[in-house]
Parts: C-alpha cells; structure tokens; sequence
C-alpha cells in the first residue's frame, strides 16, 4: 500500500500526533533521528524534502565544510508509534540523505542497499527478500537505571512462565510490533538464560531491514517500561551462548517466482543453478565479509565452538554446524541461510554485501562446494582440512585485514563507507587491544 503525502496530513489531526521522528541509520548500524514538532509549517518542510541536519555531527558522513545534509522521507515508512504521552502521540518516518546538490549522499547505508537492488534488477531479478532472526538479552537495572548483567529469569530454550518471567516483557512487545504493522511469526525464550527471539515474516529486504531497525528500537523502549534494559550486543556473558540474527535470503524472477527453487534438480536439493551459484559468491566472499556481519570486537567473542554459532565455512541442508544452511522448506519458500550474522551488523550494509557477493556467483558462475551434512563441531582441524574447510576470522583484526583484500565486497559497500567504517573499527581494535583486561590481571599479576 502507497501512502502518500495527505494520507499523513489526515492521520497527523486524527491520532493528534505531536512529534515526528525523521530517522536514519549512520554506518555503525545505530538508529538516528531528528524530532520536529508535527505543525503545518513543519511538515510542508519534512514532505517538500527541506529538512536538514548537520552530518559532520555524526561519524563517517562527512567534514565540518560540508555538513549539510537533507532528510528525504519515504513516505511508505510512515509509523505512529503505539506509544505516547499527555502531549499527545509520536510518529515516524525512516529517511534517506541526500547532498545540498540533491543527489543521494553516498555515506548512506540505506541508499547503499538501493544501489545495490539496483543492480540485481540489472542483473534480471525482481527482489531480493529476508527473514531476519535476531536474538537480544533482557537485564536487570540497578537504582541508578543503569544497565547490569543480572537475569530476570532463569529459562531456557523455547520456556513457559513462571520460569520465563520476562514473559510480559516479551508479550507487549510482540504486541506493539503487531500494532506497527508486524506479521510476528514466534516468540520464545533462547537457550541462554536472560536470552530471547522474535521473529517477524520475511519482506523485500529494503523493508526488512527497516524493520529491523525499528524492532531494536520497540524492544528497547518497552524493555525499560518494564525496568529491563535490552541489548543487541552480541556476547554480553561468558559461559553462555551469544545473539546471532540469521538472515533467511531468497531471490526472486521479473515473473515472481522464486529464482532458488527447481523441482528438477539434478542433485536432489530442489535447488536452482542461480541458487547454487549464489551460494557460490557467498561461500567465496564469507571470510572476507565477516566484518560487515560481525562489526564489534565482542563479536567475535560468540563466533567460538561450543555455543552454537558457526565456526567453518562450509553448507550444508539441515545440519546446524556450517555457515550456511538451506532449510527444508520448498517452493516460494526456498531460501538459504546465512547464521554469523550478529545483531550488532548494521542490516542495510549487511545485505547490500550479501546480495552483491551473490551476484557476483551468478554473474561469474561461482559453483558452490559440496555439502557438509556431518557435524563440523565433531571434526578434527585434520578432517576439516581434508574436506577444504577454513575457520572464519577470529578476531576483528583478522576479519578487517580479510576485508581489504576483497574488491566485490569493498565495492558492494562504495568507497565512502568503506573507508569510513575501515577507519572506525581499526581504532575500535587499537582501543581494545591496548586495554588491560580484568583476565590479563588475575592470570599474570601474581604469576610474574
């Protein structure tokens, strides 16, 4: 459904919104936004694309003399957020930047997905769709409202209250995404304790990953209604598993049908030549893009055997242990999954690099390897060796090292994001790896 200016205009008066959230994503993936009042004169301003803000304030866009930038809305974005106050209700709209020149600021995640959508239409498809899984955590708040590491629960995977009792946590918000438009597929308790999942149906990726950013933003807003605090992060406790967020990719024709699926494959997996040799670009680009899909230095602190994330780049059908999985699911839902992505991955950069490495196997025939259908945690390095599998990076370090060497991935990102976020994580990595940890102390202080 298109809306269009005066459908905003209207529902403004009806639901006495008050305040207007013009939101953006920077390129570390966190949400921003500029709030104006809801008068007249002001959304004549937002809906005429005249809103403006000062982009050398945010890190990555651009230098102190040129920091002008304009807000351009998309109008099918429009959310009045189920939540508000006696001063009457909120809304949003998700935006694009553009330059004073008004062309599309290249420094833009979102408008880089674009880009990237643009040439997968080029290439012969229609869309590229996702069903993202993201996992959070739910921590208690000391008297201060800061956040700690205590559990309000003790559950486990796919618990009931009593034992669940971030179970109201978990139901409102389920029930404030369905009010803002969300098909919610499930919800549950992860396996760790204090770990959670909810999962919304999959959509054309450029709304996919809006609504991921919008899902961030309700479960942190509810999470402290409650007194929690919610976090993305993606190891926040040793000893326990860490939040992942799969991504569910499916490509689909000019003709609507899904490009992955082929009741007469040869092999046996119903799956595509085009699915294959996507899977191809992703397996060869996987280790080089692992910092897109896993940004934090604490990312890599979940991507290590023991805790059900994945390790080895290889695939496989229904076996849980490699990088990618095609789930059994066939016809119109076909689709493989990529699981070392972590919440922590800004979604429109994230995808822009997935669909790209894609097209890259499709264009050049990438054939994918053989499956994996053994449990890759079980083998030895020597087994895996045999079978041509590689470990991931461990570390941020190692993953931005990988990430220079690969052109489709640096070009899927555009040089100003690429040069950009290859700045901020390098000094990300120097502040950690100078910082004296509490392990470093406990385990050489008295021994030297």
């Amino acid at each position: 459904m298109t809306i269009t200016a005066a459908d905003i205009r209207r529902e403004v008066k009806e639901k006495n919104v008050t305040f207007l959230r013009l939101m953006f994503t920077d390129i570390q993936g966190i949400m921003k936004n500029v709030e104006i009042p809801a008068t007249d004169e002001q959304l004549d301003k937002v809906l005429s694309n005249k809103a403006m803000f000062d982009g050398s304030s945010i890190e990555g866009f651009v230098r102190i003399n040129e920091s002008d930038m304009f807000l351009y809305p998309d109008l099918n974005t429009w959310i009045v957020f189920p939540w508000g106050d006696e001063n009457g209700a909120v809304a949003g709209l998700i935006c694009d930047i553009y330059t004073p020149e008004g062309e599309p600021f290249p420094g833009d995640p979102r408008g880089n997905l674009k880009k990237a959508l643009k040439h997968m239409e080029e290439v012969g498809y229609k869309s590229f769709n996702l069903g993202p899984e993201p996992e959070f955590f739910l921590f208690k708040m000391n008297e201060k409202g800061e956040p700690t590491l205590e559990v309000n629960d003790k559950g486990g995977y796919f618990d009931l209250a009593p034992t669940d009792l971030a179970d109201n946590t978990r139901r409102e918000i389920v029930n404030v995404l369905t009010k803002m438009g969300f098909e919610v597929e499930a919800s549950h308790h992860e396996v760790a304790v204090g770990q959670h999942e909810i999962d919304f149906k999959y959509d054309d990726v450029l709304k996919a990953c809006d609504n991921i950013q919008l899902f961030k933003l309700v479960v942190k807003t509810i999470a402290r209604k409650h007194g929690l605090y919610a976090t993305f992060m993606a190891k926040p406790k040793f000893g326990i598993n860490g939040s992942g967020m799969h991504c569910n990719m499916s490509l689909f024709n000019k003709d609507g049908k899904n490009a992955f699926y082929d009741e007469n494959d040869p092999k046996g997996m119903q799956l595509s030549q085009d699915a294959y040799y996507f899977l191809g670009g992703l397996m060869k680009h996987a280790y080089n893009f692992t910092a897109i899909m896993n940004p934090t230095v604490n990312s890599y602190k979940r991507l290590v055997p023991g805790y059900e994330a994945p390790v080895y780049v290889a695939w496989a059908g229904r076996n849980r242990s490699p990088l990618i999985r095609v789930p059994a699911s066939r016809g119109m839902g076909t689709r493989l999954e990529l699981r070392s992505v972590d919440p922590t991955a800004n979604p429109y950069l994230a995808l822009a690099v997935l669909l790209q490495s894609g097209l890259d196997g499709i264009e050049n025939k990438i054939e994918a390897p053989a499956p994996v259908e053994t449990n890759i945690y079980a083998m030895t390095v020597e087994e895996r060796e045999a079978e041509g599998i590689i470990d991931l990076p461990s570390t941020l370090h190692n993953a931005l090292k990988a990430l220079q060497t690969d052109d489709v991935v640096k070009s899927a990102l555009g040089s100003h994001i690429y040069i950009n976020f290859l700045e901020a994580k390098r000094i990300e990595w120097a502040s950690y790896a100078s910082y004296v940890s509490q392990w470093e102390i406990e385990n050489y202080l008295d021994a030297y």
